[in-house]
């Protein structure tokens, strides 16, 4: 055997052991991945049961609660209405009959909005997942910037979801449940599509919420910079009541710019949180080449 065939058989070798080596760290990741989402299922099935134990209080208090006179929302709007003498303001009714066409459909509304449920209650522990596959790729600057991504993202989720359950329900839905356009009409709704209201306005305001950690991540990927941000924010203006427009099925601008508000505040924040992103790297960059130059 010739040297240069003897170099040849060693190179490859050595690119085949490179290649079993990277396989193996593949599957390995894959293996890590696996066990995230089996810990991730399992929280979810412990609040599912959990909420599946407690779902009357659930039912009565949670689900059906924008369909009461008496809750929260409607009665500072009855306040709100006396202070201003204007008694149209006040909530006293909130017409329509909620029913169920399907012979399973109690059962499974059961399971799809104590899924619901652990899936809300389950957020923060879903995140501190996703953290932790996350962690061990990013270096030591960025694990310490971004170490309190679960609280953060915890905290405007639930500010979100709280947002959407007080104020854009309610709203909403006293708007359509009052709405007629011949009172040969009776509003009559099915349990499904009345969950389908309540979940999609209350998760959709919780993931919008998350906004600035959304913008914080593609500001330090450099994609996203606090100029481009303020040259369109006119643009955003526009997006944002559409998003606001989608969210909240409602023709009424009332409702729309309530929801408009904290988005329009949240972009402002998003700005905020992109220029000091943009301000670290700056400096970290005019740091590295001082030190290049020394």
């Amino acid at each position: 055997m010739s040297k240069l065939s003897g170099k040849k058989l060693i190179d490859t070798l050595k690119n085949k052991g490179k290649s079993i080596e990277a396989e193996m760290s593949f599957f390995d990741h894959l293996e890590v991945l696996r066990w995230h989402l089996i810990r991730s299922a399992i929280a979810v099935v412990v609040f599912m049961l959990l909420a599946f134990s407690f779902y009357d209080f659930i039912f009565d208090k949670i689900i059906m609660g924008p369909k009461s006179p008496d809750f929260w929302t409607y009665r500072v709007m009855c306040t709100i209405g006396e202070w201003l003498n204007t008694p149209d303001f006040c909530v006293t009714e909130v017409p329509g009959t909620i029913i169920n066409t399907q012979m399973a459909g109690q059962f499974i509304m059961q399971i799809n909005s104590s899924l619901i449920m652990a899936v809300v209650l389950g957020f923060p522990y879903l995140l501190y997942e996703i953290w932790l596959f996350v962690k061990p790729a990013l270096t030591d600057i960025e694990r310490k910037s971004a170490s309190g991504f679960v609280v953060y993202a915890s905290m405007l989720f639930a500010l979100g979801i709280l947002f959407g359950y007080y104020v854009v329900v309610p709203l909403a839905m006293n708007f359509l449940a009052n709405y007629s356009i011949s009172d040969e009409i009776n509003n009559t709704i099915t349990i499904n599509n009345y969950l389908s209201f309540v979940a999609t306005l209350t998760l959709g305001c919780g993931i919008v919420f998350e906004l600035p950690i959304v913008i914080y991540i593609l500001s330090k990927l450099g994609i996203m910079t606090p100029q481009f941000m303020r040259k369109t924010r006119q643009y955003a203006i526009v997006i944002i009541l559409i998003v606001a427009a989608i969210i909240t099925p409602t023709p009424d601008i009332i409702t729309m710019l309530t929801v408009s508000f904290p988005m329009f505040l949240l972009y402002e924040l998003s700005i905020i949180v992109a220029s000091r992103v943009h301000k670290r790297r700056m400096k970290a960059e005019v740091d590295f080449y001082r030190g290049e130059n020394k």
